[in-house]
């Protein structure tokens, strides 16, 4: 559906829904902004990531995915770096590689790092996974700091992306898909198998 700008007066009521901060009220809103010019937008969206509800913040972060300005690459850094909820930091790293990956890297590889959250992570392996042009080297660095981790789910992220750069030929990601095949986890094992398969 195509952009269509908004009259002064809709564009107010979903102002005050989105910082109303109440979830039924805003969540509609910031849905409605889909159809919406990014000038328009993306106020709305900056907004909503003022709020105290996570679900409002994390849809707010998605919604900068979609309607790109440098103002809200601006806030997607500040969310993923400091958000307090690990489902708005998620939210964050998939709207960032929307941007620009080439940009997102260096930032996703850190908050990878400094973020021992599961879910934080697993998100950004799989935005970067789904990637097709993306430099090896990234996804082989990913990897591996993926299967040094604690939580398996995040170990099986690893593996199934050293599973796509064997499939690529990298001798590399078979080397590190081996050493794997002890893992304690049979998920793990079971993605190290069908990696090594390819």
């Amino acid at each position: 559906m195509a952009e269509q700008p908004l009259d002064p007066q809709r564009l107010e009521a979903l102002r005050l829904s989105v910082a109303s901060g109440d979830p039924a009220r805003a969540m509609p809103a910031l849905a409605a902004l889909r159809e919406v010019p990014p000038e328009q937008a993306v106020p709305l969206l900056l907004l909503g990531l003022q709020q105290e509800t996570f679900m409002i913040r994390s849809l707010s972060c998605a919604g900068l995915g979609y309607k790109q300005s440098e103002l809200g690459w601006e806030a997607l850094v500040a969310a993923l770096q400091r958000d307090d909820d690990p489902n708005v930091r998620a939210e964050a790293a998939n709207a960032l590689v929307s941007h620009s990956v080439e940009r997102a890297w260096p930032l996703l590889r850190d908050a990878f790092v400094a973020n021992d959250h599961w879910l934080v992570r697993c998100s950004i392996l799989s935005a970067m996974a789904e990637l097709v042009d993306v430099p090896l080297a990234w996804l082989l660095e990913l990897a591996r700091l993926a299967i040094a981790d604690a939580d398996g789910t995040v170990r099986v992220g690893g593996a199934e992306i050293l599973g796509r750069l064997v499939a690529e030929g990298s001798a590399e990601a078979r080397a590190a898909l081996v050493a794997l095949q002890a893992d304690p986890d049979h998920r793990v094992v079971a993605a190290v198998l069908n990696g090594l398969q390819a």
